[in-house]
């Protein structure tokens, strides 16, 4: 991991940041842990899963989880079950994600808002063309944003198995929009390179999981939109 910029002060926050977005008028929203702080409860679900397989594969999996937070559970699950012995044939891990996914939609939906977001998603919709890219796959994200009221505040929604990267840069080709225009928002390495993989800017909401990818990045950072 490579940054060329000076690592800001620890309780840094972009002055304005609610302003700062609103200049842009593409915003590509990531969900866990910038609309939802919903990381913790992921973790807590993957570990559950791993659990039986003892506390060092739990540990194991709760480490790779939290450093590769915009990474796929299609991918990750494969990874833990390598390291549980088992094979990821095409249905054990589909076994493995629907077993994820039941203990997960409640504890999401019942998880915080990150604070002020949800406000600002409901006040500039409008007027802001706001598109939803996650982890989470497709129909699972759809019926969050359903259950949340929020599904109105996105003009797209593309979830796994679609990659950030591809769907930002569909999202670019159709609307013809400029670098200037745009604003990627994210907690990640991942979401923070499919900004970079477009060449666009890129938002950091810190989190207490991601103070690595905080003391790197240089660019613009927040924590809430109070």
């Amino acid at each position: 991991m490579k940054y060329d910029a000076i690592p800001p002060p620890a309780d840094y926050q972009t002055p304005d940041v609610a302003g700062f977005i609103s200049s842009r008028t593409i915003v590509f929203w990531d969900f866990d842990g910038v609309i939802k702080d919903s990381v913790g409860v992921k973790t807590e679900a993957f570990v559950r899963l791993f659990s039986i397989y003892g506390s060092d594969i739990a540990t194991r999996v709760e480490k790779h989880h939290e450093a590769n937070g915009g990474m796929s559970r299609y991918e990750k699950i494969p990874i833990y079950l390598s390291w549980v012995g088992l094979p990821s044939d095409e249905g054990r891990v589909g076994e493995f994600c629907s077993r994820f996914s039941e203990s997960l939609l409640d504890a999401v939906v019942n998880s915080p808002w990150v604070p002020g977001v949800r406000e600002y998603l409901l006040g500039h919709c409008e007027q802001q063309y706001f598109v939803l890219v996650t982890a989470t796959p497709q129909k699972e994200i759809e019926s969050l944003l359903d259950r949340l009221e929020i599904t109105h505040c996105f003009r797209q929604v593309y979830g796994a198995p679609t990659a950030k990267k591809d769907a930002i840069a569909s999202v670019i080709r159709e609307r013809h929009a400029d670098a200037e225009d745009i604003l990627v928002i994210g907690d990640s390495e991942t979401d923070r390179a499919a900004a970079e993989a477009n060449r666009v800017p890129f938002l950091l909401r810190r989190t207490s999981i991601n103070r690595l990818l905080q003391s790197g990045f240089g660019g613009p950072q927040f924590e809430d939109l109070l």
